[in-house]
């Protein structure tokens, strides 16, 4: 007797490049400033933090709202891992079902989508089995596909304003800095730890928009613009099937999306059931 199919969790890759690249430019900012003979010390003042990092995240608070922020953080993550399913699998398997439809109808789907993992290509196969026009299906998906898109770039949207606050405040600290200094002139012993406060909580401001906040903004939105281009791919992948499309031709047709030809005739048309059994 066949087993229930299973779907396999998704696995993300992890982007060493993006993973390492603050550190290493930090720590090369940090050699640099001791090959000059500063204090690496000298860069440690919780003061000049309190007012940068707190100033900035009520900023982004009062702009964005707890939730939208939560979501952010969470979604940092996806900055330093690829959590997209490779695009030759998902050809792969809509491959299989293309073979399918044209063997024994796009009816004898029905009962393979609940063992397709990606929700997206599942509902949009749910569709073209269903019978909507092509029209409708494809009205229906990129309604959905926006809406998807515009939730997925909120992280993105939250770190570039992280990232646009951050220097203003690191400037107002800086002044308040310097408003410690003048108000201290007659006190030697004080003149430092504010010229300090006030130099730090620039360098704290600028480096964490330009080594952290602005860099994993981008990359946030890479990944959300991927997203959007692989649901794009499999709006077509699922009227392709619905029209009853030859695979080869589908083949041809998103070899693009991996770099590399996917040989739908190398496999035999199994069923994704008879496949996972």
């Amino acid at each position: 007797m066949a087993s229930k199919p299973r779907r396999s969790p998704a696995r993300s890759r992890v982007d060493f490049g993006s993973l390492i690249g603050a550190p290493l430019a930090i720590g090369l900012i940090l050699i640099g400033q001791a090959i000059e003979g500063g204090s690496v010390r000298s860069l440690l003042q919780l003061a000049a933090a309190l007012v940068v990092f707190g100033g900035t995240a009520g900023a982004v608070l009062l702009s964005y709202g707890s939730a939208d922020v939560i979501t952010a953080v969470r979604s940092v993550r996806a900055a330093y891992a690829d959590s997209l399913e490779p695009a030759a699998a998902v050809i792969t398997r809509v491959l299989a079902y293309a073979n399918r439809a044209r063997r024994t109808g796009i009816l004898s789907l029905e009962a393979e989508l609940e063992a397709e993992p990606d929700p997206f290509l599942r509902r949009a196969l749910r569709l073209a089995v269903d019978g909507s026009s092509q029209s409708q299906i494809r009205h229906a998906l990129e309604l959905e596909m926006e809406l998807l898109a515009d939730r997925e770039d909120v992280p993105a949207r939250v770190f570039e304003s992280a990232g646009g606050y951050a220097p203003t405040i690191g400037i107002l600290g800086a002044v308040i800095g310097l408003i410690h200094v003048m108000g201290n002139l007659t006190d030697p012993a004080k003149l430092g730890s504010g010229v300090a406060v006030a130099f730090v909580a620039t360098i704290y401001g600028v480096g964490s928009a330009n080594l952290i906040l602005l860099p994993v903004a981008s990359k946030l939105r890479q990944r959300a613009e991927a997203s959007t281009r692989r649901r794009e791919m499999l709006i077509d992948a699922a009227l392709a099937v619905q029209e009853g499309i030859n695979p080869r031709l589908i083949e041809q047709r998103f070899s693009g999306h991996t770099g590399t030809v996917v040989r739908a005739e190398s496999r035999p048309a199994v069923s994704l059931r008879e496949r996972m059994s």
